[in-house]
């Protein structure tokens, strides 16, 4: 087995540390992060992955689950949010008693239901499933969260702007141009397209999110300059959307070949940087 310590490595804005997530985040005793990403394995849903299956049963499982969000909460700011990916199905019906179970000890936020555009896994008894789900978590409930609505809006196209202009109700024509061009605010429902085997994004992980996604997370959800950790960094999704919007980033990822994965995605894009862009704090 490799050393983990060997795999580990550091970047200009981040570093990603190869071990396991509950030794590694109890080891944690650096500044609070802002913001929290994990998409921590389903439970047997990814059944031909070893990383999915290795709990005995759902107790199992949702112990292990409280654990690692305990941890979390230890090292989230005070007005920082905790996102947490999951799925419903016949085989995921236990991401029900995770929400119930987390909820119990972090104070619920939000749900946001991630539309993948396409159904999959289709299902002969049922409609076809087309969504997965994100809890939202923050420490306590008396402190309010940071959480940054402008920085996520939909844009207009332009013969719908032009539509609402025609409304005879809002007298300053200009002030009303001037929010209508600013696009409407997301709602908790994010149509976003899943990843296919033919995306330029796809790099071999099977469960890979779209940066698009993680971005309007990110981009919501911190400042930049913040830092944000993924626990289960994967194909290192995170760690990308980090470096495009100017975040620092802190990773943990057990699996080697994913530690490999991500970083050679990171030099990847940051080789079709320009240096003189990458180098300026001030780009997004």
């Amino acid at each position: 087995m490799a050393n983990p310590k060997s795999l580990s490595f550091v970047t200009e804005n981040g570093s990603l540390l190869h071990g396991d997530v509950l030794e590694t985040l109890a080891a944690y005793d650096d500044e609070p992060v802002q913001l929290i990403l994990a998409d921590p394995p389903y439970f047997q849903v990814l059944e031909d992955q070893d990383w999915d299956t290795s709990w005995p049963n759902a107790e199992a499982y949702l112990e292990w689950t409280e654990q690692w969000v305990s941890a979390c909460r230890r090292i989230l700011a005070p007005d920082g949010l905790l996102y947490i990916f999951g799925q419903l199905g016949k085989r995921e019906h236990v991401w029900l008693h995770t929400c119930s179970r987390l909820t119990k000890f972090m104070q619920f936020h939000d749900m946001i239901i991630w539309d993948r555009a396409v159904g999959y896994n289709e299902r002969s008894d049922s409609f076809t499933p087309q969504y997965e789900m994100i809890l939202v978590l923050r420490p306590t409930a008396d402190t309010p969260p940071h959480f940054n609505k402008d920085a996520v809006r939909l844009p207009y196209d332009e013969a719908t702007i032009q539509t609402y202009l025609r409304d005879p109700r809002y007298k300053d024509k200009a002030a009303r141009e001037t929010h209508l061009r600013k696009g409407k605010y997301a709602t908790n429902i994010l149509r976003i397209p899943s990843l296919k085997g033919t995306s330029k994004e796809k790099v071999g992980h099977p469960s890979q999110k779209p940066l698009t996604l993680i971005e309007n997370l990110i981009a919501s959800s911190s400042r930049p300059g913040d830092l944000v950790l993924d626990p289960f960094m994967g194909s290192g999704t995170t760690a990308v959307s980090c470096e495009k919007l100017n975040r620092r980033w802190l990773g943990i990822e057990a699996n080697p070949d994913y530690v490999r994965m991500t970083k050679k995605r990171l030099q990847a894009y940051r080789d079709s940087i320009p240096p003189d862009l990458f180098a300026d704090p001030d780009r997004h």
